[in-house]
């Protein structure tokens, strides 16, 4: 059993997890998160700790960021937009049980007031951003460095935020280039 209480947007994503894992949930009940819910996330931090676990796509990010911003040392799971669509619809509830379980297995935490050694002068030089491939390109090294998908500003924020060394945003950017070379 993972002793973490793994949040989630909905009910279809609770089922999915628990075909995954077993382990127990906390439903925001989509984007509007209200205050009886960050309650329940702040007990839970304090009590057992938790995975934050939402979908790839605008809503999920937004949920993240709530609770991030309001539950300090959170633990974050993700999965690539590719693993969690099925007809065009996006959702963890979509993810294979193998990819949930690998979500779980390659879990983050963000540390408050975190820093990185990595720079935006890094990012740059990588083609994360201010290339004409840097979408494609941070969505790759998202995948390798286990901090999913998002734009360059929030790529470098995950670096911060999950503590991402040198070594292995380097690792990462080596493999991205071997992978398309």
């Amino acid at each position: 059993m993972i002793k973490e209480m793994i949040v989630v947007e909905g009910k279809d994503d609770t089922t999915a997890i628990k075909r995954a894992v077993d382990a127990e949930t906390i439903e925001t009940g989509g984007s509007a998160i209200n205050k009886e819910i960050i309650r329940r996330i702040k007990l839970a931090q304090q009590r057992r700790g938790i995975i934050v676990f939402t979908d790839p796509d605008h809503a999920g990010e937004r949920i993240r960021k709530i609770i991030t911003a309001q539950v300090p040392g959170c633990k974050h799971a993700f999965l690539t937009q590719e693993e969690a669509t099925s007809k065009g619809d996006i959702g963890v509830e979509n993810a294979s049980i193998k990819a949930i379980r690998q979500a779980l297995e390659n879990v983050r935490t963000d540390y408050e007031g975190a820093e990185s050694d990595i720079t935006l002068d890094d990012l740059i030089a990588a083609g994360l951003i201010v290339h004409p491939l840097a979408a494609s390109r941070r969505m790759e090294m998202g995948k390798m460095l286990g901090i999913g998908y998002c734009n360059g500003k929030q790529f470098y924020n995950r670096c911060r935020m999950f503590r991402i060394t040198r070594e292995e945003f380097a690792a990462a950017w080596q493999q991205l280039d071997k992978e398309e070379g």
